[in-house]
């Protein structure tokens, strides 16, 4: 399939993160014929996503734009806006206000996930469309491309990959790269 973008052709992209046979938090992730471990969430997949089940949406859903530890990581090579994470960035997770799914700014006393993470998992954090641009209350929230945990551990319903992992992706990825989460 191709695209048109700014009166020039481009090939469109697509990452497919299919479930690893046997293992319910593990996915593969196949792009530009390559194929990379990935850690999914704790239920597996569902089509049914919900806020907190820990379930990794099926769905497609376009990268629109991406975070990044500059204190940490050199920024790879991408055409994906990156922005540097800043100590005050959180993300809303309250279902019930009116941030929910949105970037915000601390202090922020409703429910919220800290992107600048002791833990590194954020230190490249990818933002997919999973209900941000047409957004449902407690239809999941901060469904993000991130790095994984060693041993791939579950995430809480997003996609994560080791960082040799995301800087080959990241080369290929660019804003409205689709990723497909498929059963």
């Amino acid at each position: 399939m191709r695209v048109k973008t700014d009166g020039k052709r481009k090939k469109s992209q697509m990452v497919v993160v299919r479930a690893k046979p046997g293992h319910r938090s593990k996915a593969l992730v196949s792009f530009s014929g390559r194929t990379e471990q990935a850690a999914i969430g704790r239920s597996g997949m569902s089509s049914r996503k919900r806020e907190g089940d820990g379930a990794t949406p099926i769905a497609a859903m376009q990268l629109l734009h991406g975070y990044i530890r500059a204190d940490r990581i050199t920024p790879p090579a991408t055409a994906l806006s990156l922005q540097a994470i800043q100590p005050t960035m959180l993300w809303c997770d309250e279902p019930r206000h009116a941030a929910y799914n949105r970037p915000i700014s601390a202090p922020f006393k409703p429910s919220h996930e800290r992107m600048m993470r002791d833990d590194g998992l954020y230190d490249i954090c990818l933002v997919m469309d999973w209900n941000i641009k047409s957004r449902k209350r407690n239809g999941g929230s901060a469904i993000f491309f991130h790095l994984a945990k060693p041993g791939y551990k579950p995430t809480e319903g997003c996609v994560a990959v080791s960082l040799p992992a995301m800087r080959r992706l990241l080369r290929f990825m660019r804003r409205g790269t689709l990723v497909r989460v498929v059963g």
